[in-house]
């Protein structure tokens, strides 16, 4: 039994110690700079699909689904495809949205449509809609996860007697039986006997629960980025409960049966809670770079194949994240030596760097220390956007500060804004937003090691870019923009600025949706992407 309980104090501290597993401490920094950019090795889609019948929100011409390599995640393709009499074009066009959003926000509605727009330019448009967002999902994997319970049978380690026991020659209540007190003390040791091999079989099962437990935990840390865990709350909590459970062992040692099952009433309990505290964990376990390593090359290699383009590549529009995302991918690949496979780059409010600017974003550095992030494993925009929404569109108007966030006055239409507000948006990992807010510390955004800095490679790109800027953006102002489009040649750069001085002004959505776009933006992005549209 003793063997039992150190078994199982070191299940518990093997789980704690999961907490503070760095892989790559045993990699010098150098090493690990020079690897970095290998990870953005395109993965292959394990399945594909496309959707026969799309769900009702969906309002693009056709539904893909595509599957990450080694992943759960099945990631969502709205395909908008050209009409017939559109000019005929040679790339297909990836929308990437930005961050904790779906493929809403560029096809609010058919008169303000986004993706609508560019296909009827004849390009072959698709939106990606990133694990957690949207139509994507999480699929079940083949090996079902039960609950970590106890059996049923052990519930109740005192041993009970066979009834034909009642009757025995050796019970002391049956008028035949031998009282003895030989018989009394024979008949406590056969008692204490089976108690303490209940006992044994529950500790038994206590350890082999937590083993379970220790390699979930495992699995989950190792998925995940170790740094940012290494001083969390989370892990604060996880070790708090694994020491509460060497507790409760050690006082079962001591326990006779009754105590013995309120003991394991109160296992049941701490095991339930630990299991909250990983699963919320493993729902929301992504950053940043598992964007840009995992979900847009699966998506990019997809498009190619179904739409075969002569050069192998794709013309791209990222808004807000989703033009960081194509910046890194153009940092990680002409780091490594190797085609981008994107002909031409679109970027609307977007910047690798916010330290010149007063971006709102600053709102996330507090969450520059782990230990608060983490202690929040993910964050409900969606739900508290909508929660928000009344209070900032109705009198007295105690929030209308968040609607400068994402319009300009008379940009939107009252209706279009709340459709966009109440269905566009999702919950964010604390982990994603970590990663972002390192483009408000000295030399930008870098990846989850800390060790690659992504601006720094911007100006030995190949791809041209076209960066615009909104002249009433708060969340990415024009001076973020310029601070990283004047880094790229400039034989390969463009630079735009939208709004004028006495009106009409474009905040941050207003470069997708706003009720000018279309006929004062999209223009010059069509022109720019006509350009580069040759093969």
């Amino acid at each position: 039994m003793f063997q039992l309980q150190s078994d199982l104090r070191s299940a518990i501290q093997i789980a704690a110690t999961f907490c503070y597993i760095n892989p790559n401490r045993y990699e010098s920094p150098s090493i690990s700079l020079l690897r970095t950019p290998n990870r953005l090795t395109p993965l292959h889609a394990t399945a594909v699909e496309r959707i026969a019948e799309k769900p009702p929100i969906c309002t693009a011409d056709e539904l893909h689904y595509v599957s990450i390599h080694n992943s759960d995640w099945r990631l969502a393709l709205w395909r908008y495809k050209p009409p017939p009499q559109a000019p005929p074009r040679n790339h297909p066009l990836l929308l990437l949205s930005g961050v904790g959003t779906n493929a809403i926000g560029y096809d609010l509605a058919p008169g303000s449509s986004f993706a609508r727009h560019m296909s009827s330019q004849g390009f072959d448009t698709w939106i990606l809609e990133f694990r957690g967002a949207g139509l994507s999902a999480k699929v079940a994997s083949k090996e079902v996860k039960q609950p970590i319970s106890l059996p049923s049978g052990q519930m109740d380690p005192t041993p009970k007697k066979k009834e034909d026991d009642v009757f025995s020659s050796k019970n002391p209540l049956n008028p035949n039986s031998d009282s003895s007190a030989e018989s009394k003390v024979s008949s406590a040791e056969e008692t204490k006997k089976m108690v303490e091999s209940d006992q044994s079989q529950l500790l038994m099962t206590f350890t082999e629960t937590f083993k379970h437990f220790s390699e979930r935990l495992s699995n989950l840390i190792k998925e995940g980025s170790p740094e940012a865990l290494q001083n969390s709350t989370l892990a604060t909590q996880i070790r708090d409960l694994s020491q509460r459970l060497v507790d409760m062992i050690e006082e079962g040692q001591r326990s006779v049966s009754p105590p013995f099952t309120d003991l394991l009433d109160r296992f049941s309990s701490t095991i339930e809670n630990l299991q909250t505290q990983i699963d919320l964990l493993g729902k929301y376990n992504w950053d940043f770079d598992h964007y840009l390593e995992e979900d847009v090359p699966a998506a990019m290699e997809y498009i190619r194949r179904q739409c075969k383009p002569k050069d192998d590549k794709l013309l791209a529009i990222g808004h807000s994240m989703g033009g960081i995302l194509l910046y890194a991918i153009l940092a990680r690949n002409v780091c490594g030596g190797r085609d981008s496979k994107l002909a031409a780059i679109v970027t609307l409010g977007a910047s690798l760097d916010y330290t010149t600017s007063k971006s709102s974003l600053k709102l996330l550095l507090p969450l520059a220390d782990p230990a608060q992030a983490l202690s929040v494993p993910a964050v409900p925009l969606g739900a508290l956007l909508a929660a928000a929404y009344p209070l900032a569109s109705h009198p007295p108007y105690v929030m209308s500060w968040l609607n400068r966030l994402i319009t300009a006055q008379d940009m939107m239409q009252p209706e279009l804004m709340e459709k966009f507000v109440m269905n566009n948006f999702c919950t964010v990992p604390a982990k994603l937003l970590l990663q972002l807010t390192t483009a408000f510390q000295e030399g930008g955004l870098r990846d989850r090691s800390g060790t690659f800095f992504y601006k720094d490679h911007i100006n030995k790109i190949d791809t041209p870019v076209l960066a615009i800027a909104g002249d009433r953006d708060i969340i990415c102002p024009p001076e973020a923009v310029y601070e990283t489009i004047k880094l790229v040649p400039k034989h390969l750069a463009m630079y735009k600025v939208y709004g004028e001085p006495t009106g009409p002004h474009y905040a941050h959505y207003d470069l997708v949706g706003g009720r000018l776009a279309p006929e004062q933006l999209y223009p010059c992005i069509i022109d720019f992407l006509t350009i580069h549209d040759s093969t």
